[in-house]
């Protein structure tokens, strides 16, 4: 769990994406998530979470569906949802908090 609030105690925003490899709209997310990434540069990060490997942290964050994406700055969650959203969606979410 500290690694986690490393991962998100940053001062640009960090979009979190739960996921597994069994789930089918998890599996969409991929390269929706590669294109925010490759829009946002080092304006954010973006962090895949396989919750199978990583259950004590989607236990703790409440994940129950996936996928769920989550939006953190400076260590505190400004922006959470569960399903599927759109790369203009997410890139225009993020911009919002750099």
């Amino acid at each position: 769990m500290s690694k986690f609030g490393e991962l998100i105690d940053i001062s640009i925003p960090v979009l979190l994406d739960f996921y597994t490899d069994w789930n089918e709209a998890a599996k969409n997310m991929h390269a929706v998530l590669r294109d925010v990434a490759a829009a946002m540069g080092d304006k954010a990060k973006v962090i895949k979470i396989d919750v199978d490997k990583n259950t004590e942290l989607a236990e703790a964050l409440r994940v129950k569906g996936l996928p769920t994406l989550m939006i953190y700055k400076n260590g505190e969650m400004v922006w959470r949802q569960s399903g599927e959203q759109d790369a203009n969606t997410l890139i225009g979410l993020l911009q919002e908090y750099v």
